[in-house]
């Protein structure tokens, strides 16, 4: 039979070269829809002052992973339980040291004790305990499920920056009025809940919001992945905002936030 080895070799090398200029070829088109995805920041409106401002694609530019997000939810919610459940044991409940009666001839059945847990009155079995329900997530998880949630609503236009120089004291139907007029999913921002995200000294709009039904005020620090899933719309002041940027960027962020401060000075 004559050799075809020398004349099949040729083929597969030309076969395998095309696929990986193939592949190469998807690469690239992968590689530039995402920079052009990245390259558009998405922006937010200004209440109180007007105009719109430029939110950081690092941190409300993400995808949406969904099972990330749920496991850093479940975090959340269980670290907040407070795990003082308790039901007394046999030993623990007060009585039962004498023998109800004796052991033999009285037709009955034996007893030890009368806080025996087949009595009423008795000690439970495998009853709840005090105990912790805290479970561990990765540091890069927990910030990767942040930046989710916040370009959730970067996504939907559901993000605002409040103008807090508007406040001059705690005034409870200014805010109202400014959740009243904004319309970020097509209704009144009053009529959902709203989350509202305030640096710890901007005191005077803290006290304007937190008396408003269905709006929670927290500090950056304080906010939680459940909580921005929690609430329909974002309000967030300019400090609030460059906390929770270098909070979801982390070292990267910080540097992003002062070289873009730089830019905006030159």
């Amino acid at each position: 039979m004559p050799d075809t080895s020398a004349t099949q070799a040729p083929g597969r090398s030309r076969a395998k070269s095309a696929a990986k200029t193939a592949g190469g070829a998807k690469a690239a088109v992968r590689a530039k829809s995402v920079a052009g995805a990245k390259s558009v920041a998405p922006e937010a409106p200004v209440l109180g002052a007007g105009g719109t401002v430029k939110l950081h694609g690092a941190a409300f530019g993400a995808g949406f992973n969904e099972p990330l997000v749920h496991q850093c939810v479940r975090a959340e919610q269980a670290a907040r339980r407070r795990g003082t459940a308790a039901t007394k044991t046999r030993g623990m409940v007060s009585g039962g040291g004498a023998k109800p009666w004796r052991q033999k001839g009285t037709g009955r059945a034996r007893a030890g004790s009368s806080r025996s847990p087949i009595w009423t009155g008795g000690g439970t079995v495998f009853g709840p305990q005090p105990r912790s329900y805290t479970f561990k997530i990765n540091r890069k998880e927990r910030l990767s499920a942040l930046r989710s949630a916040l370009s959730l609503h970067a996504g939907r236009g559901s993000i605002a920056v409040l103008d807090t120089g508007a406040f001059r004291a705690p005034k409870t139907s200014q805010a109202a009025d400014l959740l009243d007029d904004w319309t970020p999913l097509g209704a009144p921002a009053a009529l959902a809940p709203a989350l509202v995200v305030l640096g710890a000294e901007e005191r005077d709009a803290a006290l304007s919001f937190r008396n408003l039904p269905r709006v929670a005020v927290l500090t950056p620090e304080n906010v939680g992945v459940a909580d921005l899933l929690g609430a329909a719309s974002l309000l967030v002041s300019q400090a609030a905002l460059d906390a929770l940027v270098a909070r979801a960027g982390g070292s990267e962020g910080v540097k992003a936030n002062s070289s873009e401060a730089g830019e905006d000075k030159a």
